[in-house]
């Protein structure tokens, strides 16, 4: 990706089981949990940390352990301190443990010299918020019964928090923080508080043993679904949480439509939570069918014992907004409960070793060479292909992989292939194999390690397009045109003054920006920064279209804004005038958006990211909407072979299920109410100059 985009955060937990098993460590918990969040540490490098909770907590003393960091190296530290801390643990200790765990020996067995049973980890990356240590999770409810006592850690984002905040004071509470996760911990104790009784807590172990507390089973698992579900009954937003109590319970949990990712893996010895398939696979080395996804709206509840249940979650997908301004029509539904995960962990964030995701990418390559070939204008011969690193790779490969295959069946069966015919008139069918070979390399190569701290602006400027080097003697000047596969083009800042400035050096005929996603027209709001309008290439270049309609008027505002603020009133008359239903909500830009075809709006794109003095001719190309929903959503054979019409295809393996995807950043169909309340402020915001975040 071209653009620095701030995402998602990143949770792990390992819970081990009463079960005998031979660990390679002595440390297995700990070392597992270092695996999970180093095999994630792309999600999040503003801050870490982990918390590890004793199965017999000792009273006098603190049941967990927990590290923090928000320096600038925090998962370092993280790792660190978890490998440290059993050199911290004296030879007393060690002797006193002994003597409990000869008595004991099967939970002993379980949880080693320490007796550690629930180890919780989590990434962050800080997309509101100070990047402090106090906004590191995991949160910490203390209480001083061990039932009430909680940990929890999350990769979430609400967007009535100030909303939730403000009802929980309300009614008694004071709370001492306004973030986010402090909150969420805060209503999750709360409620825990509400329905756990002291008459649960019973002992399971002899009057020698009086250390050892453990809930009954039957209602604690009915009880923590109960205080889950009624804790998160009025958040609106996206959320993976994973949490443990004091006395040994541990659970998580995915919002109702499924945004946020969850995996989770689970054998005799350990139960295991992930933000991301591969962490899990290669922390326990594990195939990909044995990692499930996380079901949406459902909780993930482990026993103290080892015992495993999930549970439906009783979640409102239409929670409150105390004075709502949120306008209502018939232009959308919100399905009751419908899955919509984050398409951009498919096409961006997440790790492309998932065999699904990299399948996926490779598809969205493969979909975009018709718009390619095209835009190009040229002959296979005279273009030459390339992609912005490192994220595009895969999507380069799937393109590279469909020209490859088009070539091989040059001869038969053309007229059934989508796009043969469009590619073969850019290609000498008579000519030799050999000379119908693509030409592609890597002609950008960003430099990792390029820091610039001049003080002049201009200067800093200059030094700013260094950030990308060119290969040189790739490209023939004058003769190629040159296409640059990038999976999204958000801003278009590091394009325009990096990338194609860069580009331009190598004097190609014409550049082709493709992006595998398709252009970002909507502000996101569940995690993902980019909270404002005008800060995003495809809105800017909408306002340009609108004000091109009619041009400026006297001199004050163009006919874009004036446009702009209509909808906005429109739609502030549509709230006051329809009923109360939240069943249906209206999207003021999606009418704008319309006027105008995809060829006009990719053209102005292009005219804005096209810096000044440029002499290279630049056209961009999006995803399409439909063919991003087949690529994401296709369930075809396992092999991701090529369909008679040219699509890449491939099959969700049975661990895999996603029926439908969000991708409300293009279309503006978002899948709660919060997500349109964000879009009308936004919205707001442009109108009035404010650059300030939408939630």
């Amino acid at each position: 990706m071209s653009d620095e985009l701030k995402h998602e955060c990143a949770v792990a937990m390992v819970v081990l089981r009463r079960s005998r098993g031979d660990r390679p460590t002595s440390d297995f918990g700990g070392t597992k949990l270092s695996l999970l969040l180093e095999k994630q540490h792309n999600r999040g490098q503003d801050g870490a940390g982990a918390a590890i909770l004793r199965a017999r907590p000792v009273p006098g003393e603190v049941p967990y352990w927990i590290a923090k960091s928000a320096s600038s190296t925090p998962l370092v530290d993280v790792l660190g301190a978890i490998a440290k801390r059993s050199d911290s643990f004296s030879h007393k200790e060690r002797k006193e443990h002994k003597e409990e765990e000869e008595e004991l020996c099967d939970l002993c067995d379980l949880c080693g010299e320490k007796q550690e049973r629930i180890f919780l980890g989590h990434l962050r990356y800080a997309t509101f918020g100070k990047n402090e240590v106090a906004f590191c999770h995991p949160f910490v409810h203390e209480a001083s019964e061990l039932e009430h006592t909680l940990l929890l850690a999350g990769n979430f984002n609400l967007t009535n928090a100030h909303e939730l905040f403000e009802d929980y004071s309300r009614h008694g509470s004071f709370p001492t923080s306004k973030s986010d996760g402090y909150l969420v911990c805060e209503l999750i104790a709360h409620e825990l508080g509400k329905v756990f009784s002291r008459v649960e807590r019973v002992d399971h172990v002899e009057s020698t043993l009086p250390k050892l507390h453990v809930s009954t089973c039957s209602t604690r698992f009915k009880n923590i679904s109960r205080a889950l579900s009624t804790a998160l009954a009025n958040a609106d937003g996206a959320w993976t949480l994973c949490g443990a109590t004091g006395d040994g319970w541990a659970f998580a949990t995915r919002d109702p439509h499924g945004i946020r990712p969850g995996f989770y893996y689970i054998s005799d010895d350990v139960v295991s939570v992930a933000s991301e398939r591969p962490a899990i696979q290669a922390a326990f080395d594990v195939p990909p069918e044995a990692v499930k996804e996380l079901p949406p709206g459902q909780a993930l509840i482990i026993s103290p014992s080892g015992e495993v249940s999930f549970h439906h979650l009783h979640i409102s997908t239409f929670p409150y907004f105390h004075n709502s301004t949120l306008p209502q029509s018939h232009n959308s539904t919100i399905p009751h409960s419908s899955p919509r995960p984050c398409s951009f962990e498919r096409i961006y964030f997440s790790r492309a070793n998932d065999a699904a995701i990299h399948r996926e990418r490779k598809a969205l390559g493969a979909a975009l060479l018709p718009q390619i070939l095209q835009s190009a204008e040229a002959d296979l011969s005279d273009i030459f292909f390339s992609y912005i690193p490192n994220s595009a790779r895969i999507a380069f490969h799937g393109l590279l992989e469909r020209i490859f295959h088009l070539i091989s069946r040059r001869g038969a069966e053309r007229q059934r292939c989508g796009d043969f015919t469009e590619f073969s008139q850019r290609l000498s069918l008579s000519a030799p194999l050999r000379d119908m070979i693509p030409r592609f390399g890597e002609v950008i190569v960003k430099d990792a390690k390029f820091r610039t701290f001049i003080a002049d602006a201009a200067a800093r400027r200059e030094f700013y397009k260094h950030v990308y080097d060119v290969t040189y003697g790739l490209v023939r000047p004058g003769l190629d045109t040159l296409v640059v596969l990038d999976d999204s083009i958000v801003r278009g800042n590091t394009m325009k003054n990096a990338i194609l400035p860069m580009l331009d050096r190598l004097e190609p005929k014409r550049i082709v920006i493709a992006s595998s996603a398709p252009p970002i027209r909507y502000p996101d709001c569940y995690g993902i920064d980019m909270s404002t309008l005008g800060e995003l290439v495809a809105f800017r270049a909408l306002v340009n279209l609108l004000d091109g309609e009619r041009g400026m008027g006297n001199g004050e505002r163009g006919n874009g804004e004036r446009e702009l603020s209509n909808a906005l009133n429109e739609s502030k008359q549509l709230h006051v005038s329809t009923c109360s239903t939240r069943t249906k909500f209206f999207n003021p830009l999606a009418p704008l958006y319309a006027r105008f075809t995809d060829e006009q709006h990719c053209a102005e794109i292009a005219r804005l990211l096209t810096p000044p003095g440029m002499k290279a001719e630049v056209k961009v190309v999006y995803q399409t909407v439909e063919n991003l929903r087949k690529c994401l959503g296709g369930r075809t054979d396992d092999k991701g072979q090529m369909t008679e019409d040219g699509a890449a295809t491939f099959q969700l393996s049975p661990f895999n299920f996603k029926p439908a995807i969000g991708d409300w950043y293009f279309t503006g169909d978002y899948p709660t109410p919060g997500g349109y309340k964000v879009l009308h402020k936004a919205l707001e915001n442009y109108l009035e100059q404010k650059s300030e975040r939408s939630y």
